[in-house]
């Protein structure tokens, strides 16, 4: 096995242990979704959510609110569609925010035309959502910014993420906000305090240059609280 051969068998081996883990985890909210008390707040999506320590940080700003998490990382919005059940509707929450489609982000794997692609599987996620649960209130996060440019960042460590740049993120944002105004549900942009002079994340809070630290979320939740 030469160098290439054994580097395409790595990463066929990491999407393997990827999928193996989003099984384990859809399996488990499915059972603690029989015990989880209807009409709470739910945060769902992908790894960007499933990062995000909500009821730490809400507790700690003083929000005595019930929230449950299904966050997924890896979910692309075809793996929602998929599980819409389990990460969303089995919950029934009185008030949904989603974050879902960052690894729709790639037109290696996707295509010159990805950003179609991802905004007509948001919108069918959507329509679900208001056909099945119309009287939730729905709270779509803008995308977080990326950064391709850390110091720490090698050309093969940013491979997966180069679709991820300001202009694209912005397009995306820009579209999904329109589709929220179309169906009548709300967007909130929360990149005001994670993003640099440049329009990308600030490297403070960068893991590598998708995922974020704790430390950003502070900000992002001092942003979306009065909505809770």
């Amino acid at each position: 096995m030469n160098e290439a051969e054994f580097k395409t068998r790595l990463q066929e081996l990491s999407v393997q242990q990827m999928k193996l883990d989003q099984e384990r985890k859809v399996r488990n909210f499915r059972e603690l979704n029989k015990i989880a008390k209807k009409g709470a707040i739910l945060f769902t999506g992908s790894s960007l959510m499933e990062l995000f320590p909500i009821c730490e940080i809400a507790q700690s700003r003083g929000v005595d609110k019930l929230i449950y998490n299904r966050g997924i990382g890896g979910f692309t919005t075809d793996d929602f569609l998929r599980e819409i059940d389990t990460v969303l509707l089995d919950l029934a929450p009185s008030k949904v925010f989603i974050n879902i489609g960052t690894n729709d982000m790639s037109e290696r794997k996707y295509g010159p035309d990805w950003i179609d692609r991802l905004m007509t599987n948001y919108e069918k996620i959507l329509t679900i959502l208001k056909e099945k649960l119309p009287k939730t209130e729905v709270y779509m996060l803008a995308w977080y910014p990326a950064n391709l440019h850390l110091p720490w960042q090698t050309p093969e460590s940013i491979q997966w993420m180069q679709s991820r740049t300001v202009e694209n993120i912005a397009e995306c944002n820009r579209r999904a906000e329109a589709l929220a105004g179309e169906m009548g549900f709300h967007f909130i942009n929360c990149n005001a305090g994670i993003t640099d002079e440049k329009g990308e994340q600030k490297q403070e809070f960068a893991i590598d240059g998708v995922h974020m630290w704790a430390n950003a979320y502070f900000s992002v939740f001092d942003a979306l609280k009065e909505y809770l």
